[in-house]
């Protein structure tokens, strides 16, 4: 019998930890099939010694029995409900008022996800799972152990070191859009009514009576907060997550810290833009407080927590068929397939393509040509597929198969180590990567040339006139007069237009040479820390990943750039063909005098002069600071065309409104009008 008990721990062990490198870890180090081997050794020494059966083993997930009716069971910590807003402008006023609560502290902030889902709480006591409920009226909740344990995410026992004698988790039970389909599916084939959304589908299967039924649905969770708790070490909530992760539940991921309010609406803004490729619905984003003791004395109203705000966008969808994938070779070679489709009304515009974004998103979602999508907007932006409707397959659709050479030049692609991207290596030759990177050069917050459009440099590649950043330097009227649509007059616009974007700078420079995650924003970073050239190619990895913002993967991308006999050889030809390869960076001092010292601007609309990458860098040239949102404290709103909610806030705000031409007077030392 000690045999058998010593094999029937060891499984549990093993069990336990496999669970925890595929829900927490996300690293599975076995298949499917050697789990299922092992779960199921477990359960025929368990079903030959019932007596060794405890209720943490992972074979006791899921009920004999279906529960006679859900209990009630009152929280030791009440669960209040969040505070919200759609807005930037509210979001900030809010970072405000905290601020005045905790005067002269400074205050880290956490930005994560908000899972849309149900939310849960789990009691743990001397490590065990002994109770999950469901929020109910915050005060009180519907008890949901029964269908909390076939939840695979939550572990029955916690592990590690230091596991509280106590501690309440709350999270969020969710579903994945993949899942959805699935279920809808199996329902549309039993001629039933379909569910419409992965949160009403959770929140009906976690208060069924029967667990075998919710343990059908494939339910997920991820932690964020905790309720009563005794014994916890953390000081902080990313200390917290990273609690929770060694006790073997997951948190929520993609969580990022920032030093203040500012910078975390920033990353707010970028976020939201690359939401599109997560596998689950996401409805906002939690902005909290990072340490625990401030949230203390910041306390809470009879609804909400001060220390914390949900800022969230309305969601939009449509359903349309999906016609045609093809793929597109970007700057840097990546390869992006996209989905052309039947146009449909979506928020206001008409859609008829969606980036799929990589070849991984198209095997999760399994999507396939002549399959019937879910197309989503979030808060307006960029569409993107959410999900197949299985239902609609009516025929075996073929798999698309992602190609393994370049549609352009043929060859071979290749996959980022360790990352998602398959890309054409062809940097040199690659006649689709030459496009994309000279068209890109000539934008207007790279080099800004005008009159070098895309068709103009479609023709001037496929004629093999220029194949590299210097060939546009080499150009001549003459040569450019016999193309196609270019007059004399048009060709030596555009020569004199490539001559004189040579003084732009070394950040612009840095922004149009296409590397690896440099932009306009890490462009500038670079060269007002380095301020030339020669001094990015002498630094190491090390001091580069040094610079403010920057980080290893940046540093790491830079410095291969400049290593390699494609970075060298570039800079040497624009080096001799009389690039500047400095950057003018004024100095405190001067900064401080500047037309725009002390004064933050907030830049709206579509403006004629500027991109907004180079307003931001001329503000900032002169003193000033760029924010995204208006408030009390802006001075200055530069508004061009189609300005909208940020304009009418500043009228109502009675900010000071300039027009481009106002903002350059201001620039220039003369008064602004005062436009409201």
């Amino acid at each position: 019998m000690a045999a058998v008990q010593e094999e029937i721990d060891q499984l549990r062990a093993e069990i336990r930890r496999h669970d925890r490198m595929y829900y927490v870890e996300a690293r599975p180090e076995i298949t499917d099939l050697e789990y299922d081997k092992l779960l199921n050794r477990l359960k025929h020494l368990e079903a030959e010694n019932p007596q060794l059966v405890t209720p943490d083993s992972p074979t006791q997930r899921i009920g004999d029995a279906p529960v006679e009716h859900l209990t009630q069971v009152a929280h030791r910590v009440p669960m209040l409900s969040i505070d919200n807003t759609y807005s930037l402008e509210e979001l900030r006023a809010y970072g405000e008022r905290i601020q005045k609560l905790l005067p002269d502290e400074k205050i880290e902030w956490v930005v994560e996800l908000k899972i849309d889902g149900v939310a849960v709480s789990l009691l743990y006591e001397n490590g065990l799972l002994v109770r999950g409920t469901t929020r109910g009226n915050g005060q009180i909740g519907d008890d949901i152990t029964h269908n909390v344990r076939t939840i695979k995410d939550i572990p029955l026992q916690l592990t590690g070191d230091h596991v509280p004698p106590v501690v309440e988790v709350r999270g969020e039970i969710y579903m994945t859009n993949d899942e959805l389909s699935r279920i809808n599916k199996r329902l549309a084939e039993a001629d039933e009514a379909l569910y419409k959304n992965t949160r009403n589908v959770t929140a009906g299967s976690i208060r069924l009576l029967d667990p075998r039924i919710c343990a059908g649905r494939n339910l997920r969770m991820f932690s964020h907060g905790v309720g009563y708790v005794e014994g916890l070490q953390s000081q902080s909530h990313i200390e917290f997550l990273n609690e929770l992760k060694g006790y073997g539940l997951p948190p929520t991921p993609n969580v990022e810290a920032f030093p203040d309010f500012e910078a975390a609406v920033a990353h707010c803004e970028t976020l939201v833009e690359s939401l599109d490729d997560l596998p689950f619905e996401v409805d906002g984003l939690v902005l909290k407080v990072n340490r625990l003791d401030q949230r203390e004395r910041l306390g809470s109203t009879t609804k909400s927590p001060r220390w914390l705000i949900a800022y969230k966008f309305e969601k939009y969808e449509a359903i349309t068929k999906l016609n045609e994938i093809r793929v597109q070779v970007g700057k840097t070679g990546t390869i992006t397939p996209v989905a052309e489709l039947t146009p449909v009304e979506l928020a206001g515009t008409t859609v008829s393509r969606s980036s799929l974004h990589n070849a991984e998103q198209i095997e999760r979602l399994d999507i396939r040509v002549g399959d019937v999508v879910v197309v989503e907007k979030a808060g307006k932006i960029i569409p993107h597929i959410v999900r197949v409707e299985m239902h609609e397959r009516r025929t075996d659709l073929p798999k698309f198969e992602f190609p393994t050479e370049c549609p352009i030049c043929g060859t071979t692609l290749v996959k980022d180590e360790g990352g998602v991207y398959i890309r054409c290596p062809n940097r040199e030759t690659c006649p689709a990567q030459l496009k994309e990177r000279i068209r890109y050069f000539a934008t207007r917050n790279a080099m800004d040339i005008e009159g070098l459009g895309d068709k103009l440099v479609d023709l001037l590649v496929a004629e093999e006139i220029v194949s590299s950043y210097g060939d546009l330097y080499r150009l001549t009227a003459e040569q450019l007069s016999g193309l196609e649509r270019m007059g004399k007059k048009s060709s030596e616009n555009l020569v004199a237009a490539i001559e004189g974007s040579k003084q732009r700078g070394l950040a612009r420079l840095l922004n149009a040479l296409s590397i690896r995650h440099v932009g306009g924003r890490v462009s500038q970073l670079l060269a007002r820390h380095f301020v030339t050239v020669d001094e990015i190619i002498a630094a190491s990895e090390e001091e580069i990943a040094a610079v403010d913002e920057i980080g290893p993967i940046i540093a790491t991308s830079v410095h291969h750039f400049f290593a390699s006999e494609f970075g060298q050889e570039t800079i040497a030809d624009l080096r001799e063909l009389g690039l500047k390869m400095s950057e003018d960076v004024p100095d405190a001092g001067a900064e401080a005098e500047g037309a725009l010292a002390g004064k933050t601007l907030v830049v709206t609309g579509t403006l004629s002069k500027y991109g907004r990458d180079e307003i931001q860098e001329l503000i900032a040239k002169h003193g000033g600071k760029a924010t995204s949102s208006v408030s009390k404290k802006t001075d200055y709103v530069v508004a061009g065309e189609k300005a909208g909610s940020k304009l009418a806030k500043a009228q109502q705000l009675g900010v000071k409104v300039l027009s481009e031409d106002e903002f350059e007077a201001l620039l220039a030392g003369g008064r602004s009008p005062q436009v409201n």
